[in-house]
Parts: structure tokens; C-alpha cells; sequence
């Protein structure tokens, strides 16, 4: 190394020793980091991460080589006290490792620059270490890739000589678990005898907690506040746009903590993501994170356009909008008035739901002036009799206007503008189905040839006392495999639950409709309970094991005793447990995302996955029909024409709506098919009337697809109903404003939240 200090690396150093109030970074708030209280100086926040089953080397470890002109520098405020750096061209550091992933931290600002990434030889990357700062940005993480198979490895780093480069660390994704190797091989296609295919393929960059796609080419990926790889403005982003096609993403900003949100499409096409998670002043704490507590907040993603180009934005406006009641672990539904419905929760992170945390009320956005309300919450006798197993409870909006709820072991009908309930019969055999006990549901497809006669579909759960402790409950505690089916009709009621069985049990299970009327039920575990950190026999931290990796259909319409196949479906090799999720994508596969069963990322068994799936039905091989022109507004009643291109002229022609619903926890909120009534088909072109009433299809986004002879079109996004927003009470408004303050319930108690119990 030569002693000799370049002008470029002296400013540098000056920066670090002489001057690091100044230096590092003080007019960014991600970057400063929260000030949780008890403290009087905000830690600088850094995206510098060792997930658990991963290793870290700091700059000094004899296992780097460096060749040029390599300076170092000492400061308290780098990791390991040192750091090196160089601005002389083509200058190198190598590091040799065996593992499937590597991570190379430096610092950034206006001085420093490109950077030529080797991985085993093959360029791997440009990468650019200039952020438009003044201030130093420390420890940043400038390169990384995980996807390399198990085994040994090279990372060579080459200075383009137009700025300095640092490295302060380098990460390692180790595979000694016996596990984690496995599911690295799999990144190619599975084809099965059925013809359904599976293909791992894309990154959601944050792990899909929360995933709902927004267009025709887009998703939305949302997280909780966590060490994820993607980046943005110099700390871990939360929430990324995944786009379908190409599968890039790209990282979102985002103010508040969404842990365990809900969310819902408003009638005009808002997305909104409601509540979250305290700021945790513990294990991930405020000070690295910078963020703001999410229980209270409505995060607001306005519609993203059709044509390929997608920029949007996650605004939160605390002062002026938010919920009047904290709320961790609340369902989000759109009723037929086009608004969004808010169902339960906790008041704070937590685990099992319990009296002095429960949130039994409901809440509106916008807020309504109903039942002497005035936009305040209104008590729910349901959601304080089904404690404690009721967080995320399952609910769909119902044609004549009411809400279907089920938390539990109960079930009911809610009548929101009258403030009535009608309890219906118990699930059947003890099976609890909302979180922890996490089952999944769906409404069943609706059409005019039964009146619109709504059939309920619960499926998976877990029949453990939610009484329990977690000392006493065991990661192989058996998950149910039962599915209980209801027509939520006075005859049907009266009859009570039909029930069947999938060929496993399944935790956590994803229930996807798909255009053709069938389901395909995917993801979960055989045994123990959501969340992780608290049952005994944990897996790493995962209350769950035994993944289910085989994907099952289900048949709407078959007999009882017939209606599931899972033979010769393709099966993964990567477990798919707490905090994952599947949905319908316009051009009809199956996005299969996340699972992260663990406090923040980890590398350990049942690690954090960021890879995403795609199962494909065999009409994805098949040629199918096509919807070419069609207006983007589908009114209630209102007759309309599109263009199609049909295969035959004598094929069985169908035309449904879908809502591909808003994902999180196996609750797909929303998802919704409705078959529209087809008038008249003349050549290529296609009569239908929209559906009758907001209460068939609430107001707000769809997808419609023409599907021919049982094969599916791409789906086109309209819009249902005008296109208006729901009504806006002012009143009510001002006073929530006026009655709540941002974070009121954290204030109040003097708590800074944690998740201990962790989910």
C-alpha cells in the first residue's frame, strides 16, 4: 500500500476524523435515525446487516487482498474502527468464499465513484458509489447477489479511476444449514405431467408480506421495517414495484412502519395500506430505522397508469390523515358504496390477541357519520366474544350489501349500515382460522344463473387452544386439513357447513381464484402456529414446519369428495410459511412471493425468501382468446361492446370480472369473480351488461377476462361504477382530527412497542 495520502482520500480522511458531526450525514432523517426515548443523540443509521446464518469480514480480514494504492483509516464511526480506500485507478481488493450469496459494504458521497463488480471472473456489475450528498454516508451496501449455487466463490472489486471507493465490510450467505442449499438449486423450470408448470424467476427486493398488483404490469410489494438487500435513499426500502413483465423492481419509499397492515382499493382506484407496527425500540431498533410508528396510519398509492409506465409514490400525511384507532393486524375491505371498511386488530404488536390489546371496532375510510358515530369507531360485539384467535379476520363484501366475517371459530353477517349481526352456525370440528390458528378464505364465484348467491369457502387452519401459552404449544402441532363451505342463504345457513378435505393440512395456506372458476390453494405449513420466537420446537424461529411445497386445485363445482387434485402438480423446493403470498397476475399464472418467518432477515432454516414463483395452468401453453378493444369503465347495468378475437365460432364463450384482491397473512381481501351476462356475440364483437349492483361488485378496480372453451384471455383493467371516490363526510373528518393525535395509543401508555412476542 503507498503511504502516500492522494488530495481525494486527505478530504476523506479530514471528513472521517477531524470533522464527523459536520461530515456524516445530518440533514437526511433516514439517515439520522429516530430518537427513542431515554436517549438524547440519534444513532446514524447504516444499512450494514449480518443476518443470522450469514457472516461479516471487516476490511482488515487477512482473507482480503488488496493490490494498488489501498489507504486506511481509523474512526470510532466505521463498524470495526477501519475502513480502506482508494482513488487510483484500477486498483482491486479479492475476497474468496464459499457460500450463495456476498454483500459489499462502503461509504458514499459526492467524491467517490464507479466500480467494476467480478464475480468468479464474469463481470457481475457496474456499480455507482456516488450518492449526491455532501455528507458521508456510511457503510452502504454497494454491491450484493444471492443466487449463486453452494460452493466455492470469488468477489474481485476494480476502481474505474473516476472517484474513490471504500470497503468497510464484506457479507457472506453461508449454507451450512442442510436446508438452505436445496432451495438455492432451484432456479429453473418444473413441468409436470398435468401441465402445470413452475419456474422461479424475479426478486421482490423487500419480502412480500403484502403484495396486490395494481395494473396490468405492475405489483406492489410491501414489508415491514427490516435489513431487506433493496435499497433506498441510503437505508433498506419496505416496499417495492415488481413489474410483471420483465420482473424488475424497484425499491419505494416509505415513512411508517406497515408490520402486519391491511389494505384496500377504493372505489376511484386509491390503493390504501392501513396500520402496522409501534417504531420497536428493541432488536430492530428506531435508531438504525428512522421510522415512524404505522398503527394509526393510512398510507395512500394513487392508481398507477395501463400503459407500461408505472411511477408511483406511498404518501402519508399523519397530521391530517389517519385512522381514529391504532391497529396492528386489521383486515381492509371494499363495500358497495366504494369506501373502505376497517375490521379489527390490536391496539400494539404483539402475538395472540388478548383483552387489554384488542381492538373489537370498526372504522371507515373515508370516515362515515353512521350509528352516532361521527367518524369515531363503532364496537363490535363479534370481534370481542371470538378472542383470541381473531386478528385478520376473513371477510367479504356480499351482494345484498352486508359483510361476511369469520375470526375463529365463528362466524357471522354484518349488516354495516344498520349496526345488526347475524350469527351463523361455528366452524365445524374446533378449527380456528384467523391468526394465529391462519386458515384461509374466499368468496366463490357469483353469476346471474343463481341470482348471485353468495357460498362462502374457509380453508386450513388449526385446531390448538388459542388459550394456550406458547410454552405449551409446539411447532408440530397438526394443522387442519378440513374445508368448510356455507351458502350464506336462510336454507343454507340452516344446513349448516359442508365439509371436505384438501389432500394435506395446511397453516397459512393462499387460495387464489382463477378465471377459469377453479382455485388453486398453494403455500403454507403441515404443523404449528403463525408468527415465530414463540412456540417450543421452533424451526430456526418459525413456529410452523413441515412446509407443504405441492400446490392443490380445487374444483367449485365438483361433488363432495372429488373436488381436490394435486396429482402430477409441479412442486417447490422452497417453503413458502409466515409472511408469504400468492395472486392472480393479468395474464393468469400464479405469482407465488415471500416467507420470512423471523424478527429481521435471516439466512437461517426457513430464511427470508425473496425469490418469486410462477405457476402456470396449462391453458398458459394453449392458444387463447383475446379481448382487443373495450372501454375502460364498466357501469352497473350499463350495456357494452368489446372486441374480441375468438378461437371458434361455436365455443363456449364467458366473461368475468376479478378482483385480484389486496394479499397478506392468506387473507386475500377483496378477490372477488363475478360472471357478466353476454347479450349478444356478433363476429368479434361482444355484448355484456355490467353487473347489476355495487353489492355484486363494489365499486373500484377489476380485471376482465374473456375465457373460451375453459382457456382464459389476458386480462384488461377497467374500472366498476364511475370512477368517483367513495363519499367524503367533512364532518367526520375533522372529527377524527380533532378527537385522535398521530400515535396516540404509544403516547399514552409511554410505549415504544416491541415485538418480543414478535407475531
Amino acid at each position: 500500500m503507498n503511504p502516500r495520502p492522494s488530495r481525494p482520500f486527505l478530504l476523506f480522511l479530514i471528513c472521517v476524523v477531524l470533522n464527523t458531526v459536520l461530515c456524516i450525514a445530518t440533514d437526511e432523517p433516514a439517515w439520522n435515525g429516530h430518537t427513542p426515548p431515554g436517549s438524547n443523540t440519534p444513532k446514524p443509521f447504516t444499512p450494514y446487516y449480518v443476518a443470522p446464518g450469514a457472516k461479516g469480514y471487516s476490511s482488515s480480514s487477512p482473507f482480503i487482498q488488496y493490490k494498488g494504492d489501498w489507504q486506511i483509516v481509523y474512526s470510532p464511526n466505521f463498524n470495526h474502527k477501519a475502513v480502506h480506500s482508494t482513488c487510483q485507478k484500477q486498483a482491486t481488493f479479492s475476497f474468496s468464499f464459499n457460500g450463495t450469496g456476498v454483500e459489499w459494504f462502503g461509504n458514499c458521497d459526492k467524491r467517490h465513484g464507479t466500480a467494476s463488480v467480478y464475480i468468479d471472473k464474469t463481470l457481475a456489475g457496474v456499480v455507482n458509489t456516488y450518492c449526491n450528498t455532501t455528507s458521508l454516508r456510511l457503510n452502504q451496501r454497494q454491491f450484493s447477489t444471492f443466487n449463486l449455487p453452494p460452493g466455492s466463490h470469488r468477489l474481485v472489486v476494480e476502481n474505474s479511476g473516476d472517484g474513490c471507493i471504500d470497503l468497510n465490510d464484506i457479507v457472506v450467505t453461508r449454507v451450512e444449514q442442510p436446508s438452505r442449499p436445496a432451495l438455492r438449486r432451484q432456479l429453473h423450470r418444473r413441468s409436470s405431467a398435468s401441465g402445470w408448470n413452475l419456474e422461479v424467476d424475479g426478486s421482490t427486493g423487500v419480502n412480500a408480506m403484502q403484495l396486490a398488483v395494481i395494473s396490468e404490469t405492475h405489483a406492489i410489494v410491501i414489508d415491514k421495517v427490516e435489513h431487506n438487500p433493496l435499497t433506498i435513499n441510503g437505508h433498506p426500502a419496505w416496499a417495492s414495484l415488481f413489474e410483471l413483465n420483465t420482473r424488475q423492481v424497484t425499491p419505494l419509499e416509505m415513512q411508517s412502519n406497515s408490520f402486519c397492515a391491511g389494505g384496500s382499493f377504493l372505489s376511484n382506484g386509491t390503493l390504501i395500506n392501513v396500520g402496522g407496527n409501534p417504531v420497536v425500540a428493541d432488536h430492530t431498533s428506531a435508531a438504525d430505522f428512522g421510522d415512524k410508528d404505522g398503527l394509526q396510519a393510512i398510507r395512500i398509492i394513487e392508481p398507477c397508469d395501463n400503459d407500461g409506465h408505472c411511477s408511483i409514490r406511498i404518501s402519508e400525511f399523519h397530521d391530517s390523515v389517519r385512522m381514529a384507532s391504532p391497529r396492528w393486524y386489521n383486515t381492509v375491505l371494499r363495500i358497495d358504496d366504494g369506501s373502505a371498511m376497517i375490521i379489527g386488530g390490536s391496539k400494539k404488536g404483539g402475538w395472540i390477541n388478548n383483552d387489554t390489546v384488542n381492538n373489537p371496532t370498526y372504522e371507515y375510510y373515508p370516515p362515515k357519520d353512521i350509528h352516532g358515530s361521527n367518524g369515531m369507531p363503532i364496537k363490535s360485539p363479534f370481534l370481542t366474544d371470538t378472542l383470541n384467535s381473531n386478528l385478520f379476520p376473513i371477510a367479504f363484501s356480499l351482494p345484498d350489501g352486508r359483510v361476511f366475517l369469520a375470526a375463529n371459530n365463528d362466524a357471522m353477517i354484518y349488516d354495516w349500515k344498520t349496526d345488526t349481526e347475524e350469527r351463523l352456525p361455528p366452524i365445524p370440528n374446533g378449527v380456528r382460522v384467523t391468526y394465529p390458528m391462519t386458515g384461509t378464505g374466499l368468496l366463490l364465484p357469483l353469476s346471474s344463473g343463481n341470482n348471485y348467491t353468495p357460498e362462502v369457502l374457509l380453508c386450513g387452519g388449526s385446531t390448538v387452544d388459542d388459550k394456550k401459552p406458547g410454552s405449551q404449544i409446539s411447532s408440530q402441532d397438526p394443522a387442519s386439513s378440513q374445508c368448510s363451505r356455507m351458502v350464506l342463504t336462510k336454507e343454507g345457513i340452516q344446513a349448516g357447513w359442508e365439509v371436505d378435505h384438501m389432500p394435506d393440512a395446511r397453516l397459512m395456506p393462499d387460495a387464489v381464484l382463477l378465471p377459469t372458476g377453479q382455485i388453486i390453494i398453494v403455500n403454507g405449513a403441515g404443523s404449528g402456529i403463525s408468527g415465530y420466537g414463540n412456540v417450543v420446537n421452533q424451526v430456526g424461529v418459525s413456529n410452523a414446519a413441515n412446509p407443504v411445497l405441492t400446490p392443490v386445485v380445487y374444483n367449485v363445482s365438483a361433488d363432495l369428495g372429488s373436488r381436490f387434485n394435486s396429482q402430477g402438480m409441479p412442486s417447490s423446493s422452497i417453503p413458502r410459511l409466515y409472511h408469504s403470498v400468492a395472486t392472480l397476475t393479468p395474464d393468469a399464472s400464479i405469482m407465488i412471493a415471500g416467507s420470512n418467518p423471523n424478527l429481521d432477515r435471516s439466512e437461517i432454516e426457513y430464511g427470508t425468501e425473496y425469490r418469486v414463483e410462477w405457476l402456470s395452468p396449462p391453458y398458459m401453453r394453449s392458444a387463447r382468446p383475446e379481448i382487443r378493444k373495450h372501454k375502460g369503465n364498466v357501469g352497473f347495468k350499463e350495456t357494452l361492446s368489446i372486441e374480441v378475437n375468438r378461437l371458434k365460432s361455436d365455443s363456449d364463450l364467458k366473461l368475468v370480472l376479478m378482483d385480484l384482491g389486496f394479499v397478506t397473512h392468506s387473507v386475500h381481501s377483496n378477490s372477488r369473480m363475478v360472471y357478466l351476462d353476454i347479450h349478444r356475440i356478433s363476429g368479434n364483437t361482444l355484448s355484456f351488461e355490467g353487473p347489476p349492483s355495487g353489492g355484486v361488485y363494489p365499486p373500484g378496480p377489476a380485471f376482465m377476462f374473456l375465457v373460451e372453451d375453459g382457456v382464459p384471455s389476458e386480462g384488461v383493467k377497467v374500472m366498476v361504477g364511475d370512477g368517483n371516490g367513495p363519499e367524503v363526510n367533512q364532518k367526520a373528518i375533522e372529527n377524527v382530527l380533532k378527537s385522535t393525535q398521530p400515535d396516540q395509543y404509544e403516547k399514552s401508555k409511554g410505549n415504544q412497542g416491541s415485538n418480543d412476542d414478535s407475531e
